[in-house]
């Protein structure tokens, strides 16, 4: 089954949790605290993956969940990392946050994606000893994973694409053309998903074909099946749109033409510059007045254009030759940037989200809001930072931190994030 979309549920895993632990050995007095830090969680990763042109894989399985790191141990020992959880795409998916609709990845490359990231683990005890806090007996809780909900969506990676009404020859085209098999009948609709083919052409080039589904009149605005699949086209670097010029089912020839390419430009304007190359297929139906008077019509406005008899290859090999010659002119397959991480406004957050402990002078504080903060500003640029402590003010986080009185050069601890109090 072809799905080119899909919703999916992802979670990083937690980092373990830091020990709490102190040295122990015959003869060493007063060894002092060893706990060892957490083990960092496991990542979500993307990876693309040839030889499969759907997303049927992710019909059933829509949660995704990486192990969590190793707990803290004794003699300092970390605890071990989480494994991370690959997830393969087929190449050309593009995978979006659905929460806010932000590109996060073009998997056309071999280049893996980490999607969310594992958390941090926690500090161990031996991390607070300090020569007025020897028995430090807390450690740090491990970081969450990042967890997303992301949509899925296959743009196949084809450099030609097959364009037209139903039942204009576009499946025997490829399938004479390629090695692909798709289904033929002489009915519309025939072929209901896209189908990928290998073209092969002189001195080992090749070059891959798609046939996109029938596209009719209103497919910009979901009537038939066209609408499903226009993205596919998206991505090709050469179009070739296949016409009945025989207008073996009444319609006419050049109606059907100007009607695809309005639906295209419809669909994405962008289209409507992309190089297309002209294929009039079923020549052996039309009449000789037939034949030139669409020929002519497409050399007036500028297109090349092939008269076919695609059922017999005739007319073919020029095309495939031509197709080759325009595609080595043309900039590679489209890739699409990925979207950068927006700058969200904290400054109204209340500061009762927030949950605040004191250990031994170390004030830990969490909340779901601010852990978000830490993973969307650079605390190490000045710019960050500033930014940062602004928040902390605005948002009433600095006033809970005096009430729970917090003394000038204690430690306040934020996730990852530590710094001495300065009033």
């Amino acid at each position: 089954m072809f799905i080119d979309k899909a919703i999916i549920q992802v979670k990083a895993g937690d980092g373990g949790n830091g020990a709490v632990s102190f040295h122990r050995e015959k003869y060493v007095a007063a060894g002092g605290p060893d706990g060892g830090d957490g083990g960092r969680g496991g990542n979500i990763v993307f990876v693309a993956q040839d030889g499969n042109n759907t997303l049927s894989d992710f019909r059933y399985k829509r949660k995704f969940t990486a192990p969590t790191g190793g707990q803290g141990g004794t003699k300092r020992s970390s605890g071990k990392a989480g494994e991370d959880t690959i997830i393969p795409v087929p190449r050309g998916t593009l995978i979006y946050d659905n929460q806010t609709g932000r590109l996060m990845a073009d998997m056309s490359g071999d280049k893996p994606f980490i999607a969310a990231k594992g958390g941090r683990g926690g500090w161990g005890n031996h991390h607070f000893a300090t020569p007025t806090r020897q028995v430090p007996r807390f450690a740090k809780p491990g970081i969450p994973g990042e967890k997303y909900e992301l949509r899925l969506e296959l743009k196949l990676l084809a450099d030609v694409g097959l364009v037209g009404f139903p039942n204009v020859g576009k499946s025997t085209l490829i399938s004479v053309v390629s090695e692909a098999k798709p289904q033929i009948a002489n009915y519309h609709f025939t072929t209901i998903t896209p189908v990928l083919g290998v073209v092969r052409v002189a001195q080992g080039a090749s070059f891959v074909m798609a046939d996109i589904p029938g596209v009719i009149e209103g497919a910009s605005e979901g009537v038939g099946l066209g609408h499903e699949f226009l993205r596919h086209v998206e991505r090709c670097r050469l179009l070739i749109h296949v016409v009945d010029v025989a207008g073996s089912e009444g319609r006419n020839p050049l109606t059907d033409f100007d009607t695809i390419n309005s639906e295209l430009k419809k669909f994405n304007p962008e289209l409507a510059s992309r190089p297309m190359i002209v294929a009039g297929n079923k020549c052996d139906l039309a009449t000789d007045e037939q034949l030139a008077a669409f020929e002519n019509a497409m050399r007036e406005r500028g297109y090349a254009y092939f008269p076919l008899m695609a059922a017999i290859a005739h007319g073919t090999q020029e095309l495939v030759d031509h197709c080759a010659a325009q595609l080595a002119q043309l900039p590679p397959i489209r890739e699409f940037e990925a979207e950068p991480v927006p700058m969200e406004d904290f400054s109204a957050v209340d500061a009762h989200e927030v949950r605040i402990e004191n250990h031994d002078g170390v004030f830990f504080v969490e909340g779901e809001w601010l852990l978000k903060l830490l993973q969307t500003v650079d605390v190490h640029d000045s710019d960050g930072l500033q930014y940062f402590e602004k928040v902390l003010q605005s948002s009433g986080v600095i006033r809970k931190l005096e009430e729970a009185g917090v003394q000038e050069g204690d430690t306040v601890s934020i996730y990852d994030l530590e710094f001495d109090f300065i009033f």
